[in-house]
């Protein structure tokens, strides 16, 4: 395949594409408007001197700029570090500092997110090669770094020439990690590309008769795959800025959405406004992540009011839908996480986690995948690359199911992550900013449900007095997303823990049943 082919840019010159290619906020954009959006902020790019190898950190919620800035950057050979909005100072100082992002495009404030105030609690020091921020939306804030405002589409600026190489970084995805924070991972323009021409291919999208509701964050894999695949088939992307349910239903009904992907909990949110037997009747494909308890009545529910959930697999590493259930499957299989891959060259295997031989058809163990949608690696850190491959080059996903026939079914995750707020997150991360609050000597984080839904407990060995738990949060909350708060923290005297020969493990499942007891005395 030629590199032309696998680039970026490529995705946007379908033949047959539909116009609009996106409606932000009830704005159409057509594809030659976007076009013309790329060339201006590849200028504007250069013009803040941006180039090959350089890392831009995007700060935004989903708007066309972020976009335009991913596409604009891979004319320029540069590369974009994806930073979650809902990120606070602790996680996007470690991303920027660990990405060496030298350009900051970000919100000034959005809701009840003061972006700025963020930006505020990091020390200059701690992110060295950050040298300019650039407000999109608002004029310069007051701040550390130089500031300007971003205004690529409304001010000229000078056409630079363009480099794409379609091998070399384009993206980086946070990914969970076990001490003090995310990954990068890194994805290619050929990587995406590829998988985004999969994507299309294989849900069969037409350009007039499909489109997309995108809900999802463009930050995460989840949110930007889905994106990229409707781009790559010609067809309308109906975006939402962030999601909330009321406007999701409303863009569903009035735009005859046949395409989203979500959280469970974003379809029941959906579900729980209208009371219409079948609300959506021209509602095909619901791909849906299931996160929280309950997720199997929901899939029930949304079946019989029209609306078709998929369960489907996906990572920052393999890209999301990875692979997506057919409508063909009985519904249990349907509902269930996993499914059939999206690129006909992609390779699934199980690996039986006791015997490390591979297993048979309906054995559990750690699901290996090697494929074109796989990521070049983890940024900057070849010892956990080389750690998360196979001699034979499979990636190691962490994750455990089997195989069903031709496609696999995905069961939970190994180790010891935690699924938050919809999110990946390692006990670590949110452990080690315990460890920094005073009266802290030490912190263990497990993840238990409570009252349907999915959240953290934290237990700590004091440093003297025992900290009251509402200073504790509070500290946790000026540095930490809000769905990594924990919703108890419990002093103790020691942890629970096992002597091996590999030495001295804690015991997370019984500080899980100690969090279980706790709350259930309460």
């Amino acid at each position: 395949m030629h590199a032309d082919d696998v680039s970026l840019h490529s995705l946007i010159g379908s033949k047959t594409a539909t116009d609009p290619a996106f409606v932000f906020e009830g704005q159409p954009i057509s594809r030659a408007e976007f076009s013309r959006k790329v060339e201006q902020t590849t200028a504007w790019l250069a013009a803040q001197g941006i180039g090959n190898g350089d890392v831009v950190a995007i700060w935004l919620v989903n708007r066309v700029e972020w976009i335009a800035l991913l596409f604009a950057a891979a004319r320029l050979g540069a590369v974009v570090a994806a930073v979650n909005t809902r990120y606070r100072s602790a996680e996007v100082a470690h991303l920027l500092k660990l990405s060496g992002a030298k350009l900051l495009v970000m919100e000034a404030a959005f809701r009840a997110i003061d972006f700025a105030a963020i930006l505020a609690d990091i020390a200059r020091d701690v992110v060295p090669a950050l040298q300019k921020l650039a407000v999109v939306g608002a004029d310069a804030i007051p701040a550390q770094w130089p500031c300007i405002q971003f205004d690529a589409f409304d001010q000229p600026y000078p056409s630079a020439p363009t480099q794409d190489d379609v091998d070399l970084p384009v993206l980086l995805y946070t990914t969970s990690g076990t001490t003090k924070g995310p990954k990068l991972v890194a994805h290619s323009q050929r990587t995406l590309a590829t998988h985004a021409n999969s994507v299309a291919k294989a849900l069969q999208l037409s350009p007039p008769h499909h489109s997309l509701l995108a809900m999802l964050p463009f930050c995460g894999t989840f949110g930007m795959t889905s994106l990229l695949g409707f781009i790559a088939a010609g067809a309308a992307v109906h975006a939402l800025d962030a999601f909330e349910a009321a406007p999701a239903l409303t863009i569903l009904s009035e735009r005859k959405i046949t395409h989203t992907f979500g959280s469970d909990e974003m379809f029941r949110r959906i579900l729980a406004l209208t009371d219409a037997p079948r609300p959506f009747p021209h509602l095909e494909v619901c791909g849906f992540a299931a996160f929280q308890p309950g997720w199997r009545e929901l899939a029930n529910e949304a079946d019989a009011r029209g609306m078709p959930l998929h369960g489907l697999y996906g990572s920052s590493e393999v890209q999301a839908l990875f692979a997506i259930a057919r409508a063909s499957d009985a519904f249990a299989d349907r509902i269930e996480g996993g499914g059939w891959p999206m690129s006909p060259d992609a390779k699934v295997r199980i690996r039986d986690t006791e015997t490390g031989e591979l297993a048979a058809d309906g054995i559990s163990g750690e699901i290996e995948i090697r494929a074109p949608s796989c990521f070049l690696g983890y940024f900057n850190n070849p010892e956990a690359t080389r750690d998360a491959i196979t001699a034979d080059g499979f990636f190691r996903t962490g994750d455990i199911g089997r195989l069903r026939d031709d496609a696999f079914v995905y069961e939970t995750r190994a180790g010891d992550a935690m699924r938050l707020g919809g999110f990946l997150v390692g006990p670590g991360e949110i452990e080690d900013e315990l460890k920094l609050c005073a009266g802290v000597a030490d912190a263990q984080v497990v993840a238990v449900d409570l009252e349907g839904q999915a959240r953290c407990v934290a237990f700590v060995i004091p440093a003297g007095a025992p900290p009251q738990q509402e200073t504790l949060v509070a500290r946790l909350r000026e540095r930490l997303a809000g769905y990594k708060i924990p919703a108890r923290i419990y002093a103790v005297d020691t942890f629970p823990v096992t002597d091996s020969a590999n030495g001295v493990k804690i015991q997370r499942v019984r500080l899980r049943a100690m969090a279980m007891e706790r709350i259930a005395a309460e």
